[in-house]
Parts: C-alpha cells; structure tokens; sequence
C-alpha cells in the first residue's frame, strides 16, 4: 500500500492557495506535507500562492493576507503551468480567478473545504451563516471532486447541499513530534493544560481559560484575541507562537491538550499532540470525534471540564500509539485519487458561473 502514488504516472499538479507562509495554520502544514509527499514520488507539484503578488492585510486579523493578483496574471501563471491536475484548496480571491480559469477554458479541477467559513464570518460580523454557505456551495458546484478532512464534516456538508464530497484524510510528522517528556513547563504547577493555535473568536479559548481545574492553563500561539484574554485570565500563561523543537518540547511539556474549538474542519494540533504522547480533551464535533475513535487517546464531552478530567487519567503511551494511523503518506494517496484530470468535462457548466 505504501507505494500506491509511485505506481501512477508522474503527473503535473497545480495547486491554487490564498492561504501560504507566513501564516501558520492546517491547511499551509497540510499542502506543504502532501506536496513533499507527491514529490518524493515523482510528481511535479507547483503551487500558485499570495507570494507572486502584492498583498493586503485582512481586516482585524492581520496575519493573513489576501492577495491582488490580476485577473490577467493568474490566468498566464495557469495556463503557463500545464497542468494535467488543478487543484483550488481556498475560496479567497486567488481561488475565485482559479475557478473563473477553469470554467471559461472548460478545465476539470477539484476543490478542497479546508475551513469553516461561514462560522468564522459570523463571529466578527452579523452576517447569517446560511448567506455564507450559499457562497461556499456556488464556489464548490462546479467542481469535479471536493475533498475534505472527515466523514462528519463530509455528512454536514452533503446536508447542507454539496455535492461530489470526497474524503482526504491529514497525517502527521512523526520523525519530528515524537513521545518523550520535556522540562519546559515543570516550574508551573500541575497538571499542565495546554492549548496550542491561533488566539481567535472561533477558537472558542475562553472554554479552556475558563476551566475550574487546578494546575496550569498555557496557551501556544498568537491572534487578535491574545490582548483581551490575557487581561481577562492573567494566571494562564501566553507563550506566542513557538516552532521547531520549542514547540515539540511544549507538548511533550503538558499532560492534556484542551481543543475547545467547535468551527474546525479537523485540527492538526490533535495529531501533533498524540504522536508526542499527549492525551486530547475536546468537545464531540467536527474534528475532535474524527481523530480521537480510540478512547484511550483522547476525551470527547459536551462537559469539557469533564473531558480534561477524564484525558488526565489516559497514558500517553496509547495517546501516541494512535497518532501512528495518521500518516501524510496516507494523505497523498488519498489526495491523488481525489484529483481531476484538467481535461474533464466540467459538471454544471451553465449554472457555475
């Protein structure tokens, strides 16, 4: 099975995203690891991002910017590209011309739903969810395929009316984000809960920082919201963002990862936390009930404060045992055969545009 992607012929691939370096986030880490992962397999990988442009910040978050590529420009970089596979992993304004390229040259694409947009609107402004998914399923129709983290993300957005949904499942590194124990937080009081992400309204923090549980509440990572939460709960510790082996040794440094959020697609920093042996305290929605089937890994609960309770009796040898299914091996393979060839036929046509 592990050398599925080498038996297919090399292949061009292009992938369209507005979300690249320097952010830090999922869908970056994940195009960048299945990318690898193809490569190293003999396909050819090109990726159309923000960083051919000039940029603007996105208002109140301005750690990712959109780009203001020219119709004119990524319409030559496309078809300059050749590719035999394009891929559109990102609904922003790279991802519209993209589809736009597509549609007028009658080129076969897939799509991916990488994050919950409609939720992540609607807790800055008083837009209704329902307007913002009817975007979400236009932009997706015409796609040959739409490739997505989960089967519930898959069953809520077959609900809500997409179509041709196909499941792309994520991995994660463990050569770098092994088991072990850290000193880094040994000086704070136990137990040591973690959070690690981006410090955002739909992040849903305040779950976490607001548990009545003794020990030590940290937070890894940076965002609009880090200002006023740090005001709001000054016995918890804000760390920033930390790469590399600082951030390996900050799991290995914890006895839980809290994930409180309700809006992600699937939660990279879950994988990540299990391969260092780090039992997952999560609520049962998207993402947290996907990853965490085995119950020795990780806690789901409507009662986070319940959930953290019950992961700090997990042993971390089973949390990092189960890491070991999810590999970005795995991913490529399912990613490949979630790819269209640029030379299918396009379905809906007369309504994509």
């Amino acid at each position: 099975m592990a050398n599925l992607v080498s038996l297919v012929p090399p292949r061009r691939i292009l992938i369209v995203t507005d979300a690249w370096r320097p952010q830090i986030n999922g869908v970056v880490r994940t195009l960048e690891s299945v990318g690898k992962q193809l490569r190293q397999r003999g396909h050819q990988v090109d990726y159309l991002t923000p960083e051919a442009f000039w940029t603007v910040p996105v208002p109140t978050y301005p750690e990712i910017r959109l780009s203001l590529a020219s119709r004119r420009a990524v319409f030559h970089r496309m078809a300059h590209a050749r590719a035999h596979h394009i891929h559109i992993a990102t609904e922003g304004p790279l991802g519209l011309l993209a589809r736009q390229f597509c549609i007028e040259r009658g080129k076969g694409f897939s799509t991916s739903f990488h994050t919950r947009f409609a939720e992540y609107v609607s807790a800055r402004l008083p837009v209704p969810e329902e307007w913002s998914y009817g975007y979400l399923r236009w932009f997706h129709e015409p796609a040959g395929n739409t490739l997505v983290p989960t089967p519930s993300l898959r069953d809520d957005l077959a609900a809500r009316g997409f179509p041709h949904l196909q499941l792309w499942g994520r991995g994660v590194d463990m050569e770098r984000f092994k088991p072990g124990r850290s000193a880094t937080f040994q000086h704070f009081r136990g137990p040591r809960l973690l959070y690690v992400g981006r410090v955002a309204a739909e992040k849903n923090i305040e779950a976490f920082l607001s548990l009545e549980i003794a020990g030590t509440k940290i937070v890894v990572g940076d965002g609009p919201d880090r200002a006023r939460l740090e005001k709001l709960y000054p016995d918890a510790i804000f760390c920033g963002y930390l790469h590399g082996s600082a951030l390996v040794e900050a799991y290995q440094g914890a006895d839980v990862l809290v994930f409180p959020s309700r809006t992600d697609t699937f939660g990279n920093v879950i994988t990540e936390a299990l391969a260092c042996g780090i039992p997952v305290a999560g609520f049962p929605v998207t993402g947290p009930r996907d990853v965490l089937t085995d119950k020795r890994a990780g806690v789901v609960d409507e009662n986070l404060e319940s959930a953290v309770r019950q992961a700090l009796l997990l042993k971390r040898e089973d949390a990092s045992a189960h890491a070991q299914s999810f590999t970005w091996a795995a991913s490529a393979r399912q990613f490949l055969d979630g790819l269209v060839p640029a030379t299918a036929r396009l379905p809906h046509l007369a309504t994509a545009i």
